[in-house]
């Protein structure tokens, strides 16, 4: 039973990031620690580090209320 949650979570994961990916091809950049992420960085997003760090999105928008860019950054929690 928790390997099924573990690959629907995966798959849920996945399936972010794709649409991270949509996001970036329509011209809307994501950067992961201030960086364009390489592909060995996506998943990173979703884990919490060994010093309890964990990584949060910023979504930045236009004054016009359109989408600007995407961050991720890596926040404490203490």
């Amino acid at each position: 039973m928790q390997g099924d949650m573990e690959k629907q979570n995966r798959r849920k994961e996945q399936e972010y990031i794709k649409g991270l990916k949509r996001y970036e091809q329509k011209g809307i950049p994501v950067y992961i620690d201030g960086k364009k992420p390489e592909e060995e960085d996506w998943e990173k997003i979703f884990q919490i580090q060994e010093d309890g760090g964990f990584y949060m999105s910023d979504f930045i928008g236009l004054e016009d209320g359109k989408l600007r860019e995407i961050h991720f950054d890596k926040v404490y929690n203490h």
